[in-house]
């Protein structure tokens, strides 16, 4: 592939004489699944090395940073490629900005596998026309100089040149093409591979105001905004009048719902109709807040309650299924025909994602403009959003991607975004909107929760050869809500000969949307939780009875649908592949002794593994239940195979271990309920998360490294840890868990 002068360099004048390097290198598309990313054409050049005449080498970080460490992670791709010296690297976080950056998005672990090759040229780019740089001054082959650490050397004449002795010579050097590059043999790499804190970590721990809720600015006023705790309430009547006499209060309006789809499905409504109230500080403005006397119009979603949904679907397995996604062999035969059948329901609830920092947005709007300072996860997608909603060109939408304070899939959607506009837009001045946690826990975008009525049969081998499954989740028709969908290629399709995929659907009147991990999240425990049941049923252990259904010969995959998994909300990815995910089940079986330890009444192992993501994860607990039915996690055991290279290996580790505390947190006491169409929790005492002293002492994450690209681990790592707990549970107590949070079944931490 060959760009021409103008795709690649630009040299600029820096103070000092230093020169900025722009390259874009087109990102290898994931393909998209329902209202997944899709990257678009290939943006203008863009902008990702400053080298100043010091030497400093500044590498620009594209995607927005909520705590997954990507601000580090992708400049180490360049950094290393460019042989710069880590430690005279600094990283700026750019702006928002499509005609510059391709794929600024934080969500469905898709920054290693996207940016991979890409970020690592670009590094090899720059080296390149350095060693040009270097090459013409001495007036030597190019072949003959090298690199380490930020210079050039020529160790003929033993010579060498700083890259900030270098950066004003790079004007007027042609820069390579991208296909002739060669890129580094692994061997040498002195950067990736080797663990590198977060450069923003001290600033986190010291309290730095580097978050979205921390931003100022002259003039600046605080918002907050009263929703009606039904989706798609409107304001009918309220005392803002006496609102407005309240200390500090500017103004105080009602906001009508723009001419938007107002619907629970896949998409972003955007701006709801609701209550602004704005004042000189945050304080101010919630305290009149609860002064707030609303009447509200409902609307029809106020008689939905959970306990209808749980009857509706009972009633509905019942039922014909409304649809089917797939089906192969004969599965009703099979199961006719079985040695043994297990029949088993499960289900699991709407969960909100929580992040620490609730929504936040500080925006600025001014005639024809409007200038936003944002921590969201698609900002592109708020961009445009903003403008729809004030009228205005994007390109005349500023975006400035702040670090956000956790995001989980919530920052996906932009509800906040638009809001902060039109308040600022209205208020004429610069406003800071502000969501209390409450906010947060009643206006989410819920992981949607879902039954599955799931049946299969054994043969007189104990060998599983007949699976089918009636799944109700949420919807209308043929749509699903967003993350409500399971596609045709759910494991263990492919690995059951005879196979069926049912659906039906029920009208659901709150949002969804994507929360780490997202379907797999919930799909796991049941899947892996029922493969358990069957090995029980079959008297074959668990490890082995799932080494035995990764050996079924699958059919060629041409015989699949094209649809890759059709999950709402979701990205689509390649099939699982059965040798590397049975590589991560022996890896961590190896590792946790599986089948060693010595029987000790009241504790258990349990084992369970997911593909999610282009991530292998399997992974084992010990655990302990007492007479009380009181659980504690003694150790946690992660095998992962998410291709050749850990690229920031503690960073790695580290996520992969708080996706164990976070799995932990949704199987045990996380449920979003509905009465009369609202929302009953509206706080982390409703809505619980593990605490340290509840955390199992040590998990041990293992890395099996295969020859294969590398890939996203934060999501991945999450769905395996739900079923590997509740199926030892089950072995250490005979209690099976089919329904979730495991509090409900009268289950605590220890």
């Amino acid at each position: 592939m060959r760009i021409d002068r103008r795709s690649f360099l630009r040299v600029s004048a820096l103070t000092g004489g230093g020169a900025l390097l722009a390259l874009y290198v087109k990102p290898r598309a994931l393909a998209q699944g329902r209202g997944g990313f899709n990257p678009g054409p290939p943006p203008d050049p863009n902008n990702y090395v400053k080298i100043a005449a010091d030497g400093t080498v500044t590498i620009m970080a594209k995607n927005p940073e909520v705590g997954q460490g990507v601000k580090t992670m992708l400049p180490m791709l360049i950094a290393e490629e460019l042989d710069a010296d880590w430690k005279s690297v600094k990283i700026e976080q750019t702006d928002f900005d499509d005609s510059k950056y391709a794929g600024q998005i934080a969500g469905g672990s898709t920054a290693t596998p996207t940016n991979w090759t890409p970020m690592r040229q670009v590094g090899a780019a720059a080296r390149a026309m350095l060693i040009t740089a270097a090459a013409k001054t001495w007036n030597v082959p190019e072949g003959e100089c090298t690199t380490s650490a930020g210079r050039v050397l020529h160790a003929a004449s033993n010579r060498s040149l700083g890259y900030g002795e270098l950066a004003s010579k790079l004007a007027g050097i042609t820069p390579p093409a991208l296909n002739t590059l060669k890129l580094k043999d692994p061997k040498d790499y002195k950067i990736i591979g080797v663990t590198q804190p977060q450069r923003e970590l001290h600033n986190i721990v010291t309290g730095k105001p580097i978050f979205g809720i921390d931003v100022t600015m002259p003039g600046m006023l605080y918002a907050v905004y009263e929703k009606c705790g039904v989706f798609g309430g409107k304001v009918a009547s309220a005392n803002l009048e006496e609102i407005k006499k309240m200390p500090g209060i500017r103004q105080a309006f009602a906001v009508e719902r723009p001419d938007v789809t107002d619907t629970v499905l896949p998409g972003d409504p955007g701006l709801e109709s609701g209550i602004a109230i704005v004042a000189d500080t945050w304080w101010q403005a919630q305290s009149a807040r609860k002064k707030l006397q609303v009447t509200w119009n409902e609307g029809p979603r106020a008689n939905q309650t959970s306990v209808q949904f749980a009857q509706r679907a009972q009633e509905l397995s019942q039922q014909t299924p409304q649809r089917t996604i797939r089906t192969d062999g004969d599965p009703e035969g099979a199961l006719k025909s079985a040695s043994k059948v297990v029949e088993a329901a499960y289900s699991y609830p709407f969960i909100a994602h929580a992040p620490l920092e609730p929504q936040n947005c500080t925006a600025h709007v001014t005639e024809g403009k409007c200038e936003i300072w944002t921590n969201s996860q698609i900002p592109g997608s708020g961009r445009r959003m903003v403008a729809d909603l004030l009228g205005l060109q994007q390109k005349d939408v500023t975006l400035h991607m702040v670090r956000g304070g956790g995001g989980f899939g919530r920052r996906l959607t932009n509800d906040y975004m638009v809001e902060a506009a039109y308040i600022s837009k209205t208020a004429g001045a610069p406003v800071k909107l502000l969501w209390s946690r409450e906010d947060d826990m009643a206006h989410d975008y819920y992981r949607p929760g879902g039954f599955q009525f799931l049946k299969a049969g054994l043969d007189g081998n104990g060998k599983l050869v007949a699976w089918r499954n009636h799944f109700v989740s949420y919807g209308e028709g043929e749509r699903t809500v967003s993350a409500g969908a399971m596609g045709p290629t759910e494991f263990p399709q492919r690995f059951v000969p005879n196979y069926a995929l049912h659906m039906s659907v029920q009208p659901l009147g709150i949002r969804t949307g994507s929360l780490r991990a997202p379907s797999s999240n919930a799909f796991a425990f049941v899947i892996q939780s029922f493969i358990d049941e069957l090995a029980h049923a079959a008297g074959r252990d668990p490890v082995d009875f799932r080494l035995d259904l990764l050996s079924t010969p699958p059919p060629p995959a041409a015989a699949a649908p094209p649809a890759a998994n059709g999950r709402g909300g979701g990205f689509a990815f390649p099939g699982m592949n059965a040798e590397r995910m049975k590589g991560v089940v022996k890896l961590v079986a190896e590792k946790s002794g599986w089948g060693k330890a010595k029987a000790e009444k009241g504790r258990a192992m349990g084992v369970a593994f997911h593909f999610s993501h282009l991530g292998y994860f399997a992974e084992v607990a010990d655990v302990s239940v007492d007479s009380a039915s009181k659980v504690k996690i003694h150790k946690v055991w992660v095998a992962a195979d998410v291709g050749s290279h850990i690229i920031n290996p503690g960073a790695g580790e580290n996520m992969a271990q708080g996706a164990v505390i976070d799995g932990m947190s949704e199987l045990m006491g996380q449920e979003i309920t509905l009465d009369k169409g609202r929302v009953q929790q509206s706080n982390f005492h409703q809505h619980t998360m593990v605490r340290m002293a509840q955390a199992p002492p040590e998990i041990e994450v293992h890395w099996l490294k295969t020859d294969n690209p590398p890939t996203g681990l934060g999501e991945p790592s999450l769905p395996p840890v739900l079923p590997a707990i509740a199926n030892a549970i089950f072995s250490a107590s005979g209690k099976r868990v089919r329904s979730l949070p495991l509090a409900k079944s009268g289950f605590s931490w220890a």
